[in-house]
């Protein structure tokens, strides 16, 4: 991935923090007819402080994890918050006239050797694990036991599981970081005003590359 220095994200702290808030991952493997791409959200397993686990699950119907060189690096996109930035929100338009839109987000890319699990105890862990991450802020959380357990094992049939060891991870903050400060308070203050989840989360994400 191509990233500019003021770009640069290297906070490991940081690039954990963003898998875990936007865990929906595109999963890009080299296959026999050229690259394929599958969407899943994948669980975070912090190792230590410097090694850490993807873990996901493909439906068996998915060729991806048939049809892979083990051999080759595979790629976990992470995509947190994005948004268009117009460039009326700048001081300097008024001024120079000489800006352009461009668009503003955060992701990170994780590279690893993916391997490929089959094993029912695994996988049911797994289950339990990604459910238990994305139902903590129910009321009253749904739980894999809360199924039978003869249906669940018929679902679990039909998918295998994933883990991405990361073995290199880059993030890119494009937040505004090439501007001068009263552009960036412009952007933050064009943002705000437009009150959206989105344009919210970048407001803050632009803000705090101001500090």
């Amino acid at each position: 991935m191509y990233i500019p220095r003021a770009n640069e994200e290297t906070r490991l702290e940081v690039l954990h923090d963003l898998i875990e808030s936007h865990p929906l991952a595109s999963l890009v493997t080299i296959a026999s007819s050229g690259l394929f791409a599958s969407h899943l959200p994948m669980v975070l397993e912090r190792k230590s402080a410097t090694r850490a686990l993807l873990k996901g699950h493909l439906s068996r119907a998915n060729k991806q994890w048939q049809d892979f060189q083990p051999g080759v690096q595979a790629l976990a996109i992470f995509s947190g918050p994005e948004h268009y930035i117009s460039p009326s929100w700048y001081p300097e338009k008024k001024e120079t006239g000489k800006v352009v839109p461009t668009w503003n987000y955060a992701v990170v890319h994780v590279y690893g050797h993916l391997r490929v699990v089959e094993d029912p105890a695994w996988l049911m862990e797994h289950l339990n694990a990604l459910t238990t991450v994305h139902e903590a802020s129910f009321p009253a959380p749904w739980k894999v036991s809360d199924a039978p357990a003869d249906y669940i094992a018929s679902l679990i049939k039909g998918i295998v599981g994933v883990e991405l060891p990361i073995e290199r991870i880059e993030g890119k903050w494009k937040a505004s970081q090439n501007h001068p400060e009263r552009n960036r308070i412009g952007v933050v203050e064009g943002l705000e005003r437009l009150n959206t989840p989105e344009s919210l989360a970048m407001k803050a994400l632009v803000a705090d590359d101001r500090k």
